[in-house]
């Protein structure tokens, strides 16, 4: 193994609103369709994270976080939309960014919505016997 005693941590993250779950936009066109179905209204971000330990031991975790936007005019999606921070994202949107300006409540784990759940990642890791150094 390349990396001898190392943990390997690999997680990402989906956006559901209802029984959908929304793409990482990869296209203007599809973030555009994902924050106009966003907006208004409450949506489940879900952040999974798997942690493979020197030993080969394996546990993961998925988080789910209840975010509500606010509604939000054409416009201000048009300049969200210019800002680039949509590209790739979950849902068409990156929290940690201009998107803040959207959230009108938060239930859960902040750092989940931004991709890396830390605290839960922390108690794996604990837990699999990492000690920070």
């Amino acid at each position: 193994m390349a990396h001898e005693g190392a943990f390997i941590i690999a997680a990402d993250t989906v956006v559901g609103l209802g029984s959908r779950v929304l793409p990482k936009a990869e296209t203007e066109a599809e973030a555009r369709a994902c924050l106009t179905r966003l907006a208004g209204r409450r949506h489940k971000v879900y952040s999974a994270v798997a942690i493979r330990a020197p030993d080969g031991r394996v546990v993961s975790r998925t988080v789910a976080t209840v975010v509500a936007f606010a509604r939000i005019e054409p416009a201000a999606i048009e300049d969200y939309l210019a800002s680039g921070e949509w590209q790739g994202k979950a849902g068409g949107y990156a929290i940690q960014g201009r998107a803040a300006g959207f959230v009108d409540f938060l239930s859960g784990s902040y750092s989940g919505v931004v991709g890396l759940p830390l605290h839960e990642t922390l108690n794996l890791l604990r837990g699999l016997g990492w000690r920070a150094a």
